[in-house]
């Protein structure tokens, strides 16, 4: 008699369809998921049409597209995945799957696929809607927007492990993904551009896990960053990955607290 051989890319997908099942039945999430992200980048828009802009070199586009980017990473992907990995520690799913084949990545990484596609999917429905309704032209840098969404969704994952395992409850996991989301939309260049701060309070806030993402993806339409400051940008996010995996490897929780 044969056994079925399975791969760690199958059992990531299996997981990951089931997963999505699961997140189709959660009506709270999904809409702050797919319409959040939506809303937001309108509320930057009229902002940005009262800032001198011209004076930085940037236009209404740069600022909207990369601030509705970093949007879609916080919600449909970072506060959406803290709650999928909180309820499922909860209900005891995350214990039962690793008495099975599953290794701990793959336990992470397959629950996370869902959210991860679902805040790809939605970043590049608003580039194009962006590119369109704000008459921008085709980016000058491609390549740096793409790192910079890719990094975006690798912190974004890790750091909603991070928080989950800070998290007591699944009703507190609507409430701890909070701090990162506000002090990201206020201080990673969303809704403000780093530009207009004062260079001291600009020089802290380059080192937020989304200031490299949105800086990278803004770059990738303006052109304008130079080869030191892609690397100290790169540099920026590749650590916040990395501190996110120790972090996750050290204190992620796999049984509820009792």
């Amino acid at each position: 008699m044969s056994t079925a051989m399975t791969t760690p890319v199958s059992r990531m997908t299996a997981l990951a369809r089931a997963e999505l099942t699961l997140l189709g039945r959660s009506k709270g999430t999904l809409v702050a998921a797919l319409f959040v992200p939506l809303v937001l980048p309108l509320s930057v828009r009229s902002a940005a049409q009262e800032m001198d802009l011209a004076e930085v070199g940037l236009t209404p586009g740069t600022v909207v597209l990369p601030a509705a980017v970093g949007f879609s990473l916080l919600f449909a992907v970072y506060s959406a995945l803290v709650g999928v990995y909180v309820v499922r520690r909860e209900e005891l799913v995350l214990k039962r799957l690793r008495t099975g084949e599953l290794r701990d990545a793959e336990i992470l990484g397959g629950s996370a696929l869902p959210s991860v596609l679902t805040g790809l999917t939605q970043c590049l429905v608003l580039i194009a809607a962006c590119a369109v309704l704000l008459d921008m032209s085709a980016p000058s840098a491609p390549h740096l927007a793409v790192l910079g969404l890719l990094l975006g969704l690798a912190i974004c994952a890790g750091l909603a492990a991070v928080t989950a395992g800070l998290t007591r409850t699944a009703e507190s996991a609507q409430v701890t993904p909070m701090p990162l989301l506000i002090i990201s939309m206020i201080g990673s260049g969303m809704f403000v551009p780093l530009e207009f701060l004062p260079d001291r309070l600009a020089s802290v806030c380059e080192l937020l896990p989304l200031t490299p993402v949105v800086t990278l993806v803004r770059a990738g339409w303006t052109g304008d960053l130079s080869a030191a400051e892609t690397l100290g940008a790169l540099a920026t996010a590749v650590a916040w990955t990395l501190l996110a995996v120790f972090a996750v490897r050290r204190w992620f929780r796999w049984e509820p607290r009792r």
